[in-house]
């Protein structure tokens, strides 16, 4: 019932969410200054959360996780738990509307008691994430490194320590931008001297994007919110490490090479780094600096449209389906079963990567990637 009801909201979503924030904001215009002042990624993300919650009713496990990293985001934007009761009048009134022709007194029992016990759960895990960890972290630009036009290296030192492991990453606003905040991984392993490094890439009218790269400068602050994402190394593993980044999917897996290299187990790491021609490498020099501390380090620049560069050609999923380039990876031409593998960049480059190596026999476990948040 609840599925069939919400059909009726996908087939109309850009007048069903213009008619929810019409009710919220008119029930309550104090609500409005919690939100960013262009609404369009906003109603575009909380109808995808909408449409994880009803569709993954059949999942509760993952459900409860999803909602658990929603609440604690939430409290980056001032939301209490007073909130989501205005929210849950106002998605009534919506689907009152637009689900008319199926709705009914159980009908709309069901959306409540369906909208109460996630917002609880949201509500549930923000508290507990309030006791150890503030809502975001002031951050002080120490360096910003122009590497290219459209592209910045940021070295941040937080006003305190703020947790996080290789892998992760951590959501950015400007003074900009006010409630406008955009994911950037961690680019570095964890430091004494708690600095974080982010590699950003202005996009086509990014705001937050374009203001980091173009707008700021060293002296100034940003926030950062609580580190997330799960694309980090398996504690129990001590597998040689496959990593693949494209763009600047790089900062993630230059963590993890960081860490695997720190960790005090010896693990060959080959790093194969994507990009469409010789210039767009923005951070070789410090790939080679790594790769010469460390031997059993080895960086592999991949690249896909300059026909005078002189190393590997073409695409990382290329470099795995032909097995006359796997003599670049030093004698890996086999037992692609017993290594761990990291992906991270643009999202065909992602997906072309992780068949690949399935189809070579890495099996899926052991292959992460940040896929799901580049698609979120």
């Amino acid at each position: 019932m609840l599925k069939e009801s919400f059909t009726r909201l996908e087939t109309r979503s850009d007048k069903a969410i213009g008619y929810f924030y019409g009710r919220l904001f008119t029930a309550d215009p104090r609500l409005r200054a919690l939100f960013p002042i262009a609404l369009d990624a906003q109603r575009d993300r909380f109808f995808h959360a909408l449409t994880r919650i009803i569709w993954s009713q059949d999942n509760p496990e993952e459900l409860a996780a999803y909602l658990a990293r929603l609440g604690r985001a939430h409290r980056r934007y001032g939301v209490t738990a007073e909130h989501y009761t205005a929210v849950e009048h106002a998605l009534l009134a919506t689907l009152r509307v637009y689900a008319r022709d199926v709705w009914s007194p159980r009908v709309e029992e069901m959306w409540a008691e369906a909208y109460r016990s996630a917002a609880a759960t949201m509500i549930e895990a923000a508290e507990r994430d309030a006791d150890g960890a503030p809502p975001w972290w002031a951050a002080e630009v120490v360096e910003h490194d122009r590497r290219a036009d459209d592209l910045a290296v940021l070295t941040l030192s937080p006003e305190r320590p703020l947790p996080f492991a290789p892998g992760q990453y951590v959501t950015v606003q400007t003074s900009r931008w006010p409630r406008v905040w955009r994911p950037y991984s961690i680019a570095n392993a964890p430091r004494s001297d708690c600095r974080l490094r982010l590699h950003v890439r202005a996009q086509p009218g990014g705001w937050v994007s374009g203001a980091l790269v173009r707008g700021t400068g060293t002296g100034d602050t940003v926030l950062l919110g609580p580190a997330a994402g799960t694309m980090t190394l398996d504690p129990d593993s001590g597998r040689d490490l496959l990593l693949v980044a494209g763009g600047t999917g790089l900062a993630p897996v230059k963590a993890l090479a960081e860490q695997a290299v720190t960790a005090g187990r010896r693990r060959e790491v080959r790093l194969l780094v994507g990009a469409r021609t010789e210039r767009d490498l923005y951070d070789l020099a410090d790939l080679r600096l790594l790769e010469a501390a460390y031997p059993w380090v080895r960086v592999l620049p991949v690249v896909s449209d300059d026909p005078g560069f002189g190393g590997l050609r073409g695409t990382p999923a290329d470099i795995f389906a032909d097995p006359c380039k796997w003599d670049d990876l030093d004698g890996w031409d086999g037992g692609w079963d017993d290594r761990d593998a990291y992906v991270a960049g643009p999202v065909p480059m992602v997906r072309g990567t992780v068949a690949a190596l399935q189809r070579l026999g890495m099996p899926l476990e052991r292959i992460h990637h940040d896929l799901l948040r580049a698609e979120e």
